[in-house]
């Protein structure tokens, strides 16, 4: 069983434009809705996959009733933390040549007594886990070492992680000592506070972060794919070229494909290799839609692993 949190989920409102231009008309081409969060984004491929998982998520007020019946809508299994004030709405407009723009609200403030209940919650949960992710934003109310208290408890039972996350939950994160931690280029230039430019830049951010307390990293590079660090080495998955659609999600999709592969083979690099593929896949897709697992083989037997 791999769980998933999403403490900070949404309504994902989701908008299909001609063109994306300021200053100048677009037009609307299409448009959907969708309850949203990474680690339910996360749920929902390692379930297409055939994995079994179990998305646990807080829900409030009546943006919170309409994810509930989305999610039951999808026969995706979840577990409902509530919460007194409704979850979030988030906004992704996207034109037909992949150009995005995401706009998140921040979220609603969870009490003390909130925080503790989900973490009780989770606690439960672990017990006949395998793996943990830990998925998106906190937010307010929520301290910044949720996650690394989570990891902990997750260590104690045996239970690997992934944490995927921005800012200083990633920080206070890393630091506990999670099972593998996935960046993106963005996120990881934040965590170090340094821009990442070249190949060499990737390779000892993966490096350095690594060293800050994860047991390996997998640094998330978009169309360019992925480079990952495990047992003092240096791996690179180099996705293929891909005509992407939308890359919204990607992220999402490929944290998932990495950990339904450790499941079926506990071997990293050839898990960086799945996760790659989902991501490249999912991206040729409009809206935020992921590929299934057949779409992701086929592009899995393009991706090229090369040691450093």
């Amino acid at each position: 069983m791999i769980l998933t949190l999403t403490v900070n989920p949404a309504i994902d409102r989701n908008v299909t434009t001609d063109r994306l231009v300021f200053e100048d008309r677009a037009y609307i081409l299409a448009t959907s809705e969708s309850a949203g969060g990474r680690g339910i984004n996360a749920s929902r491929v390692i379930h297409s996959f055939g994995g079994a998982t179990t998305a646990i998520a807080t829900s409030g007020g009546r943006p919170g009733a309409k994810f509930e019946e989305m999610l039951r809508g999808e026969g995706l299994s979840f577990h409902a933390v509530r919460i007194r004030q409704g979850i979030r709405t988030n906004l992704t407009v996207t034109d037909k040549t992949g150009l995005s723009v995401k706009l998140n609200e921040l979220g609603p403030v969870m009490t003390k007594g909130e925080v503790e209940r989900l973490e009780a919650e989770v606690g439960r949960r672990l017990e006949g886990a395998s793996w943990l992710l830990l998925c998106g934003s906190l937010p307010p109310g929520v301290p910044a070492r949720f996650y690394s208290k989570l990891i902990s408890a997750a260590r104690e039972r045996e239970v690997k992680t992934l944490l995927d996350t921005d800012g200083p939950p990633l920080l206070e994160g890393t630091e506990g000592g999670p099972t593998v931690v996935t960046p993106n280029q963005q996120e990881a230039e934040r965590l170090l506070n340094k821009a990442l430019i070249t190949r060499n830049h990737f390779l000892e951010a993966a490096d350095r972060i690594r060293r800050m307390g994860a047991e390996s990293v997998i640094l998330s590079l978009g169309s360019r794919g992925a480079i990952g660090a495990f047992e003092d080495r240096l791996v690179e998955a180099v996705a293929p070229r891909v005509d992407a659609v939308c890359p919204i999600g990607a992220g999402d999709a490929m944290a998932a494909a990495f950990a339904w592969a450790m499941e079926q083979k506990d071997d990293f690099a050839d898990a960086l290799r799945w996760g790659v593929a989902a991501g490249s896949a999912s991206a040729r897709l409009p809206g935020m839609a992921f590929a299934s697992l057949e779409d992701t083989r086929a592009v899995y037997n393009q991706v090229e692993l090369r040691f450093v």
